[in-house]
């Protein structure tokens, strides 16, 4: 029997960042969407993934939700039978990009988180995709429903994050790593360097996708899933 797949969305994203794979793969398989939303440190946040998750599972992480499923990884490696990673980085925050946080988050605690998170979204970058306005207004309306305190925590998750790659040197499981190749925040280079990390990882980088692949390139993103997900584990 398949394992279930436990989704974890990324900054000020809910379960909808993940409709098109939660609408292909429910049919087939156990899906759960983990919360990222408690606790401000990638730590708690994936103890609480854990303490909610089946006993053996694959993991999904996009942006944030892929810094807690590293955690994860390293919490409990025996529970997490394949990992894929979209749209993340294994590096900390550099100190100027936790700096650059500060005015944002003073910008929401002040009432105007819309427009700190739509800068914050265009920046990340968005493939130019027909329904590049309608990802957009989702994101929008994701982070409106979080509300102003998960900002705050996330933004400081994402500022205090560990350092994953060790873990990473050591994983066993098959990991997917995929990115668009339009994603301003976490790049291809970026995710050539994590891949390079994992010993048993495979690299795709989707045309025409940017930060927010899962609702921008949803067909292309299912497919690599589906392959990914159904291939054979290796024993090692």
């Amino acid at each position: 029997m398949a394992d279930p797949v436990v989704f974890l969305p990324g900054f000020l994203c809910d379960a909808r960042v993940f409709w098109p794979q939660i609408m292909h793969f429910s049919a087939s398989r156990a899906v759960q969407i983990g919360s990222i939303a408690h606790a401000d440190s990638v730590g708690a946040l994936a103890q609480r993934v854990l303490d909610g998750a089946p006993k053996r599972f694959a993991l999904c992480g996009v942006d944030l939700g892929g810094m807690v499923a590293m955690e994860v990884l390293n919490r409990a490696p025996d529970r997490v039978s394949r990992m894929a990673l979209i749209s993340t980085t294994a590096l900390t925050e550099p100190p100027h990009i936790a700096a650059d946080r500060e005015p944002g988050i003073i910008g929401v605690r002040n009432g105007r988180l819309v427009e700190v998170a739509k800068g914050m979204i265009e920046g990340a970058g968005i493939g130019e995709v027909p329904h590049r306005d309608e990802v957009i207004d989702l994101v929008l309306d994701m982070a409106e429903a979080l509300g102003p305190d998960v900002f705050v925590r996330q933004s400081r998750a994402l500022q205090r994050r560990p350092d994953p790659q060790r873990v990473l040197r050591k994983a066993k499981q098959p990991v997917l790593v995929m990115c668009g190749d339009e994603d301003q925040l976490y790049g291809p280079k970026r995710h050539e360097f994590l891949a390079e990390l994992i010993p048993n990882a495979e690299l795709k980088v989707i045309a025409g996708g940017g930060h927010y692949l899962t609702l921008e390139q949803p067909s292309a993103v299912n497919h690599a899933l589906k392959d990914f997900l159904d291939a054979p584990l290796v024993l090692r």
